[in-house]
Parts: C-alpha cells; sequence; structure tokens
C-alpha cells in the first residue's frame, strides 16, 4: 500500500490542503506563545514586574510544554495523530480565552500568577500541535520530498510571533492586554479545518491493523479510487507499543533531546525581545514601540526558513541543522556584548538581533522534521513528543536564566536596566545551540533519502537483542 505512495512524483491538492493546514496550525501555535511576550512589556511598567514576576509569566508555558509533550506524543501514537490535533488547538483556544478574565496584582490572586496559572495550559496545548503534526504530515508524503516538505511546514512558526506583534502594535492602545487574549480563540478555526479536510494517518491506520481506513486516506492523499489500492493479503500481528520503549534506543534519546533543545536560545529571545528593546534602546522606546519592531525581527526569522527548505536536502539534516546553530550562537553572542553599539544612529543590538532570528528560527526548520523522522513508524509520535519535551524545557530554563542573571540577584525590586549582564546572558543562550551540534554528530544520523521503511529496519538491526525480546533483527 505504501509503495504507491513512495512512488508518487507530484503532490496532490490534497496533500497541499494537509501541509497549509500543518502550517497554519504552526502560525497560530506561535501565535499564542509569544502573544505573552508582548503583553508582558506592557505590564512590567504598569504593574511594576519584578524579574522573577515576568520570567514567572514568561516561563509558565515552557513549563507546561514539558507534560504536554510527553502526553500528547503518548496520546498520538494511541488514539491516533488527527484526534490529538484537534484536542490540543481546542486546549490552545480556551486556555488563551480565559485570561481576558485576569485579575489586577492587588487581588486576592495576584495577577500575575493568574497569567502564569492559565499560560500552563496553554503550554500543553501548544506542545501537542507541533508534537503531532509534523509526524502527521511526514506520514502522508514520499520519502524524497519529506525533508524539504517537514521543513516547509515549518516556515510560519516566526508568522506567528509576527502576528502576535502587529497585533499589539495596533491592537493594544486600542483594546488593551486583555482584550488581545481575545484574539487567541482563533485557533478553534483548526478544529474544523481538521474535522472535515484531513483523515488519519494512514501509517498509523496500518499499524493498528486498520487497513481499509488506511486504504481511504491513502486514497484521499493520492485523490485516486481507493480501489486502486490493494489491501494486503494477510494481516500482521498488532503490536501494542509502551512509551518506555523509546530508551531502546538511547542514541535516539539523545540526539532527539540535544537537537530539541537548541530551541532554548531563540524562544528565549523572542519572549524576552520586545521587553529587552525596551530596556535597551537609547532613546526609550514604548512597548507598542517595541511590538512593531518585533515585527521585523520575525520577518527576518520567516526568510530564514524558507532559505533553509533548499538546503536541507543538499546537505542534509545535519549539515545545514550545524550551520545554522553555529551562526546563530556567534550572532546572540555578539548582540549580548555589543548592545551599547550605535552605527549612523541605528542600534546594533537590534539589527544583530534582526540578524540572528535569520539563523536561529532556521534552526528549527531542520530541528523539528529531525526530531520525528529519526524515529521507528510505531514510536513516532511518542519519540517526537519525548524530543520535544525535553527541548520544551528550554522554554522556561531560557527566560528563567535570563531572569536570574540580569536579576543578578536582585530579583525583588521591579525590572530595571542592568545591561552589564546582557553579554552573559545572551552567551548562556547562544550555548544551547552547541547542545545541537553535539546531538546531530555525535549521536544523531543522517535520514536524507531514507523512507520510513528502511529506517524502521535500521533501527531493528541496531535494537539490542536484549531489548527486543530476543527476536532476531529484521532483514
Amino acid at each position: 500500500m505504501i509503495e504507491l505512495l513512495e512512488r508518487q512524483k507530484k503532490l496532490t491538492v490534497n496533500q497541499w490542503k494537509l501541509i497549509c493546514t500543518a502550517n497554519l496550525a504552526d502560525l497560530l501555535d506561535f501565535f499564542d506563545f509569544f502573544l505573552i511576550g508582548y503583553v508582558t512589556a506592557a505590564l512590567t511598567k504598569q504593574w511594576s514586574l519584578t524579574y522573577w514576576e515576568g520570567g514567572g509569566i514568561l516561563l509558565a508555558s515552557g513549563l507546561g510544554a514539558v507534560p504536554g509533550a510527553f502526553f500528547w506524543g503518548w496520546l498520538g501514537d494511541r488514539v491516533g495523530r488527527r484526534t490529538v490535533f484537534i484536542l490540543s488547538a481546542v486546549t490552545i483556544a480556551l486556555a488563551t480565552g480565559v485570561m481576558v478574565f485576569t485579575p489586577g496584582q492587588d487581588s486576592f490572586v495576584p495577577g500575575w500568577l493568574f497569567l502564569m496559572f492559565f499560560r500552563f495550559f496553554v503550554g500543553i496545548g501548544n506542545a501537542g500541535i507541533f508534537t503531532i503534526d509534523l509526524p502527521l504530515v511526514q506520514e502522508f508524503i514520499p520519502a524524497y520530498k519529506r525533508g524539504w516538505v517537514s521543513a516547509l511546514v515549518t516556515t510560519l512558526l516566526p508568522g506567528g510571533s509576527m502576528l502576535a506583534g502587529l497585533a499589539a502594535w495596533q491592537l493594544l492602545p486600542i483594546v488593551g492586554w486583555r482584550g488581545l487574549f481575545l484574539v487567541g480563540l482563533v485557533p478553534l478555526v483548526l478544529v474544523f479545518m481538521i474535522r472535515y479536510w484531513v483523515p488519519e494517518s494512514p501509517r498509523w491506520l496500518m499499524l493498528k491493523g486498520r487497513h481499509e481506513e488506511a486504504r481511504q486516506s491513502l486514497a484521499w492523499a493520492l485523490m485516486i479510487d481507493s480501489k486502486e489500492i490493494t489491501l494486503p493479503g494477510t494481516v500482521g500481528v498488532v503490536e501494542k507499543t509502551r512509551w518506555i520503549e523509546l530508551f531502546r534506543y538511547p542514541r535516539l534519546v539523545a540526539a532527539g533531546c540535544l537537537t530539541g533543545l537548541t530551541q532554548t536560545g531563540g524562544a528565549s529571545l523572542g519572549l524576552w525581545g520586545p521587553t529587552l528593546l525596551v530596556l535597551v534602546l537609547v532613546p526609550k522606546i514604548t512597548p507598542e514601540h517595541a511590538a512593531f519592531l518585533m515585527i521585523f525581527v520575525n520577518m527576518a526569522a520567516i526568510v530564514g526558513r524558507f532559505c533553509i527548505t533548499a538546503l536541507i536536502e543538499p546537505l542534509g539534516r545535519r549539515g545545514s541543522g550545524t550551520l545554522c546553530c553555529v551562526m546563530a550562537a556567534l550572532l546572540m553572542v555578539l548582540a549580548g556584548y555589543l548592545h551599547n553599539v550605535y552605527i549612523a544612529g541605528a542600534s546594533l543590538f537590534y539589527i544583530l538581533l534582526v540578524a540572528q532570528a535569520f539563523f536561529g528560527s532556521a534552526v528549527y526548520t531542520v530541528v523539528g522534521p529531525y526530531m520525528a523522522e529519526i524515529w521507528p513508524a510505531r514510536l513516532r509520535a511518542s519519540g517526537m513528543g519525548l524530543s520535544y519535551g525535553v527541548g520544551n524545557c528550554g522554554k522556561f530554563v531560557g527566560p528563567l536564566g535570563l531572569a536570574l542573571i540580569m536579576g543578578a540577584g536582585d530579583l525583588i525590586k521591579p525590572a530595571a536596566p542592568n545591561l552589564v549582564m546582557l553579554g552573559p546572558a545572551l552567551s548562556y543562550f547562544a550555548a544551547w545551540y552547541i547542545l545541537g551540534v553535539i546531538g546531530f554528530w555525535a549521536f544523531g544520523f543522517e535520514p536524507k533519502g531514507r523512507t520510513f521503511e528502511e529506517i524502521d529496519n535500521t533501527h531493528d538491526m541496531l535494537a539490542p537483542a536484549t531489548l527486543t525480546g530476543g527476536r532476531a533483527p529484521a532483514s
């Protein structure tokens, strides 16, 4: 059944529908995730937030993303990719919408604590979208297009942050920061798109022994009569998989988790970016102006992601990922130590921020698909969930690290410029990119050009006999 997909020469309209839906999902995922950065920039002054309180609001979604990725990944292998896609979109929208009712700082439950609580659930939902959409798309695409298409799916992620910046720039003065959360209900649109457009993954259905449904799903993707797809003569034994089986592949665990942690620097800088611009730039700017400036940072990120799609197949996942990691780390360090330099009146800090976004965002266009495609089919969603879940630790370790470094032991007082420590803080962000390089080359392998069946057979041969129940490796 899958051979017909692998022989495909041109993507169909339905496959492009799936790609567009996943792109929109990632865009809205990042919109809700980064919207809080612009709200925090406004509240830092209005509520006199300390570094600790501001960091708590920003890192809460990262805290939720860790168990969220583990849970959704496990659930994706149990109940299917499509179901998880819908449930995670609903979680994001509801958790964001309820923050319209955030109380003030002097309430029984302080406003920053209320935001932190519900941002935790936004993070849970965000993790579900990214954990499941890549495996879903990849399992509808032939091997020779998988890398390019997977990279394409991630290109609009920074568009979500840019959309959040546009919303903050235009709407913050009109509807206030509470009104911005109403826009967070938009991901509910995804529920209807997935419900009526996209069927379940054919590979997952085959693993569950549901071959007739798999045939219908493949026929939808290839836009042919399902009768043209021959069902297998015999149905194999349906194996139940357990999450613990992931650790039968320790090198994959290391490769996935280390490359996943590369998001630490970029996500943290995206969250703290508006606040840092307010603190760093001379003369001082408003949060609304910072939101406007972040639009160009995110535009550079989108361009970077589109550019790397042209390199992911020629250079491979490891080559293109390493290039972006090294450049992103270097530019991050320079931005930190040259923050007070101006060239012809233009802030070098801001210029380097834009350049860093180009490479830093492109890193995840490589890493995201890589974390999913290196795993065996029966563990793909769980493996992606594990890798992405560990990587999501960076979403709270990163913002917390900047708060600790720039707070320099003065976390109780309201946020104030402590720019002497900006260099070390951004160097801390940069170090996480180097972990990705180690993950690619010390533990990972190159999946470029390999079908999922070839990858599965390779894993079966490499899995230790003691962990496979004494079974002989697949030939």
